[in-house]
C-alpha cells in the first residue's frame, strides 16, 4: 500500500467524521441533543468508526484499480422530534455533511490556486487533490436521492406531502436497485465530471 493511498485513507475517515458531526451539531443548534448525549459530537474518529465503512471498504476499494476511496461513518443519532423548527431542522441537518465536504474542498482548491503566491510544494498541492476529490466526491454521492444518503432526506423535505409519500414509498422499495443502477452505469461519468469542474477550480490537469 502506497504512501498516497495512507494519506487518501485517513483523510477519507476524517472527512466522513466531519460530515457526521455536522449533522449533529446543527442538529444540537435546532434543539435535539440526543448526538451531544451520545458524546457524538467529537472528532475522535473512534467515536465515529464504522468498521464495514470506514475500514473494510476503504482497505478493499484501495487495492482496486482507479484510485477511487469511498466510505462513511456511523451515521450520528438525530431526533427531528426535538428540533423547534422540525422542517427547517431535518432539511439543516440532511445539508450540513454534504455541506461540510464542499466546505473543506473549498478550503484546498483555495490553498491550491494561491499556492503560488504562499510558495507551497507540489508536494503540498498533489496532496491537496485528494483532499479535495475525496470530499467533492463524498457531497455527490451523499446528495444522491436514495435512502439512506441526505439527498434522499433532502429531496422529500422539499416536495409537497403527497409527493414526498408517494417519493418516500418509491425509494423505500426500490432504493437499493436505484444505488445498484448509479454505481454500475452511471458513477463513472458522474466521477469523470467531478473531476473536471475540480480540475476548472484549480486549474490544474488530474488525469
Amino acid at each position: 500500500m502506497t504512501a498516497i493511498t495512507i494519506f487518501s485513507i485517513i483523510v477519507l475517515v476524517f472527512s466522513v467524521v466531519v460530515h457526521e458531526v455536522s449533522h449533529g451539531y446543527i442538529a444540537y443548534r435546532f434543539g435535539d441533543l440526543t448526538a451531544k448525549y451520545q458524546e457524538r459530537l467529537t472528532f475522535n474518529p473512534l467515536k465515529h468508526i464504522d468498521p464495514i465503512g470506514s475500514i473494510i471498504l476503504p482497505f478493499i476499494m484501495s487495492l482496486l484499480p482507479g484510485g477511487l476511496i469511498l466510505g462513511w461513518a456511523k451515521p450520528v443519532p438525530i431526533n427531528p422530534y426535538n428540533f423547534k423548527n422540525r422542517k427547517l431542522g431535518e432539511f439543516a441537518t440532511a445539508f450540513a455533511g454534504p455541506l461540510s465536504n464542499i466546505f473543506i474542498a473549498s478550503i484546498f482548491i483555495v490553498l491550491v490556486r494561491l499556492s503560488g503566491n504562499l510558495g507551497l510544494s507540489s508536494t503540498f498541492i498533489e496532496l491537496s487533490l485528494v483532499v479535495i476529490l475525496i470530499n467533492t466526491v463524498l457531497a455527490c454521492f451523499n446528495l444522491m436521492p436514495v435512502p439512506p444518503l441526505d439527498g434522499y432526506r433532502i429531496v422529500a423535505l422539499l416536495l409537497p406531502q403527497h409527493l414526498a409519500d408517494r417519493f418516500e414509498y418509491f425509494s423505500q422499495r426500490f432504493g437499493l436497485l436505484i444505488v445498484l443502477f448509479f454505481v454500475l452505469f452511471l458513477w463513472d461519468p458522474i466521477f469523470m465530471g467531478v473531476i473536471s469542474v475540480v480540475e476548472l477550480l484549480v486549474g490544474i490537469k488530474i488525469l
